[in-house]
């Protein structure tokens, strides 16, 4: 949540070089509107002939932006509120513990002696109890139901903060072409993503025969989870930059393009990074090979490629998801590194030089958590702080890459 209060004064301390538009409903005027005037004709008659089509239409102004970049920018930091519960639920091993899913009916928790033992009850015949928590008391299973409930009620809030401002936005006309189907797809994927949580906890209720594996939710489905929520942040903190921060008029040299083309490179990665630790979470994966730089007393462990097909290895094998983790987190902090030297080269606005700064000062924080999660043999508090700095670096690189974006000719 720094973070986004820091942009957030980036901000409001940036002039915004943007026109007022000044069509308050005044039309031009037209042969024959000063046909009829120069006659003497009434207004009611010019107003009959040429009906003031635009005298009660809202047009977007640099007023209206401001306000639809500041809610976009409130809706990515819930997004990212989201994300960072989610990751404390599934490493308080809490995901599972509400067992049915409604829209409504469960928004109210139980309430008394006889609702909580009904929940519980319910918790019970599934696998989690009967293998990893079958001596759990009902003081142990309100804690984890309530940090499954709110992972569930910030998501319907988030919903809430999408689809109601939208609304009424929408009505005031506040918003441009392009701008309505970005926030019809905002909206759209809000929802879907709601479904999509769903869908992967119902992974970790289904009743395995003959397994005595802990039981989780599946990783595939998580990292789909993960990775729209991330898009859907992504997709609104850029949005919200795009409004809030004047544009650049950098011009367009070699260098400079080949600076935007490695910032993009960049993000990408880091993005590929961030959505590589769902399955690290998703294969409990941390918890293999706690030592650094090496695993164990080797470069590359012996079981990297223990599964058969080979490719399965990649998203299956635990040691093999945390060697690429590993790769892909080196691989990000050395391109950060590599893009920040290279851009001390161009001239650039000291903005921008902010944004670099700050994008590598995060990686090297970010890496230096996961490092430290990884020896400390992924304590909460810790992993749950890797997971937030994986948010920061992402933010940071959309940030550096909107104040490099081309101006529109």
């Amino acid at each position: 949540m720094m973070l986004l209060l820091s942009l957030r004064s980036v901000v409001t301390h940036g002039r915004l070089q943007v026109s007022r538009l000044t069509r308050t409903g005044a039309q031009k005027s037209t042969p024959w509107r000063n046909f009829f005037q120069s006659r003497g004709k009434s207004s009611t008659i010019v107003e009959t002939i040429i009906p003031p089509t635009t005298a009660t239409l809202h047009v977007p102004n640099a007023a209206t932006n401001r306000i639809v970049g500041r809610w976009l920018l409130v809706c990515s930091g819930m997004v990212a509120g989201a994300v960072i519960l989610g990751g404390v639920t599934r490493l308080t091993e809490s995901g599972l513990s509400m067992v049915d899913w409604h829209l409504v009916k469960e928004m109210k928790p139980p309430s008394t002696k006889d609702e909580w033992e009904a929940e519980f009850q319910k918790y019970q015949q599934f696998p989690e109890f009967k293998i990893l928590n079958h001596d759990m008391t009902l003081t142990e299973f309100k804690f984890i139901w309530f940090m499954e409930y709110s992972h569930r009620m910030w998501g319907r809030a988030v919903g809430m903060a999408y689809i109601l401002p939208a609304v009424y936005f929408w009505r005031k006309g506040w918003f441009t072409r392009g701008m309505k189907a970005t926030v019809v797809g905002l909206c759209g994927f809000v929802c879907f993503q709601g479904l999509l949580g769903w869908y992967m906890v119902k992974s970790g209720l289904e009743e395995k025969p003959d397994s005595y594996d802990i039981p989780r939710v599946s990783q595939y489905r998580l990292a789909a989870h993960l990775g729209s929520a991330l898009i859907l942040y992504c997709a609104s903190l850029w949005s919200a930059l795009s409004l809030l921060l004047p544009q650049h008029t950098l011009a367009e040299t070699r260098k400079l393009v080949q600076l935007r083309r490695f910032a993009h490179g960049t993000a990408g990665l880091v993005f590929l990074t961030a959505l590589s630790g769902a399955f690290v979470a998703g294969l409990d994966a941390g918890l293999v090979y706690n030592s650094f730089p090496k695993m164990a007393d080797r470069w590359i462990p012996d079981d990297v490629l223990a599964f058969s097909p080979t490719l399965k290895n990649f998203f299956e094998n635990p040691t093999t998801v945390q060697f690429d983790h590993r790769i892909l987190g080196i691989s990000s902090v050395t391109a950060i590194t590599a893009l920040y030297y290279y851009s001390r080269k161009i001239p650039l606005p000291p903005r921008a030089k902010m944004a670099l700064t700050s994008l590598l000062g995060v990686a090297y924080l970010q890496v230096t958590l996961g490092i430290c999660t990884l020896l400390f043999y992924v304590p909460t508090p810790l992993a749950a702080t890797h997971q937030s700095g994986s948010l920061a670096l992402l933010s940071m690189a959309l940030w550096l890459m909107n104040e490099l974006r081309r101006v529109p000719k």
